[in-house]
């Protein structure tokens, strides 16, 4: 990285809670890998998606944090990291709990998806205790602060949970680590319809990370169909169509600004990059490209 990595602290928010109900919310933190070549308005969703269903969960979100894949993830070409942070950057301004973390992309080496959720779990559960709590007394109207432990779960497409169950494309202790540790939020995806079989303890697939830790992956359903993809996005540009309310409009300024993605732009992702503004799947491929990081780089899969 160009300048000292800080994690973004200020994107976490407190829990508030009554005297009489202490301990009622579990704090969690969303993390979803990916690519984000670009970001799309469905991978904002995904986000609001899955806090809809934690809430109603028992979770108080605190957080949601996107997380670019590093150049040195060769699944496929992208234009260089500095380019999609800031794509993301602006993707999320806008919103008032969604960010991006750029430890993943621009750090000196390729990260795997574990390895990416450790570093959450360090800086925010190790390095500081926690999240903040707030609990109000009802009686007096005192208010102390306590720190709690956050759940730090993945946030992807099913596209993912279909890669999971394919051999090779994960490595295993990765599984182990990533659903048995932190547990995942998968966003259904019509063109993923997964075999459940896959996550039952009495059929073949009994000792498979994706059974044993069923009860650590939540489902939701998208109430709104939406098939937008990164693929999708990149071809349009590169035939010049218009991709207007795929895609936040900063973001697509930005695209014409650097001239990402164009036919003639082949070149661009092996040049120097530019540096977006500091305050920087479908969604669903990101999530691929966050199980197919294993094969021959020892990694799991990122998003796109």
């Amino acid at each position: 990285m160009d300048s000292p990595y800080a994690f973004p602290e200020e994107l976490l928010s407190s829990v508030q809670e009554s005297s009489t109900a202490i301990g009622s919310l579990k704090p969690l933190v969303l993390v979803a890998c990916g690519s984000y070549s670009p970001p799309t308005f469905l991978h904002l969703r995904m986000f609001e998606m899955a806090r809809d269903h934690a809430r109603a969960n028992g979770f108080a979100v605190v957080g949601g944090f996107l997380s670019p894949v590093n150049n040195g993830y060769s699944h496929k070409k992208l234009p260089p990291a500095e380019h999609r942070v800031a794509m993301c950057e602006l993707a999320c301004q806008d919103s008032d709990w969604i960010g991006v973390d750029s430890w993943e992309a621009l750090g000196p080496v390729y990260r795997p998806t574990a390895q990416v959720l450790d570093h959450f779990n360090q800086e925010i559960n190790i390095a500081r205790g926690g999240v903040e709590v707030v609990i109000t007394d009802e009686q007096t109207g005192e208010r102390r602060v306590e720190r709690r432990q956050a759940r730090i779960m993945l946030l992807a497409g099913s596209d993912l949970i279909l890669t999971m169950s394919e051999p090779g494309v994960w490595k295993e202790r990765d599984l182990h680590h990533i659903l048995g540790l932190y547990g995942a939020y998968i966003i259904e995806r019509s063109e993923s319809e997964i075999d459940q079989s896959i996550f039952h303890s009495s059929s073949v697939h009994s000792r498979t990370p994706l059974a044993l830790y069923r009860d650590n992956i939540a489902f939701v359903q998208q109430l709104v169909r939406n098939d937008v993809s990164s693929t999708k996005i990149r071809l349009f540009l590169k035939k010049g169509l218009s991709v207007m309310y795929l895609l936040p409009t900063a973001v697509i300024a930005y695209i014409n600004q650097v001239g990402l993605y164009r036919a003639s732009d082949l070149s661009l992702s092996r040049q120097p990059s530019l540096r977006g503004p500091s305050s920087s799947l479908t969604a669903f491929e990101d999530a691929q490209a966050v199980g197919s990081r294993s094969g021959s780089r020892s990694g799991t899969p990122v998003p796109s």
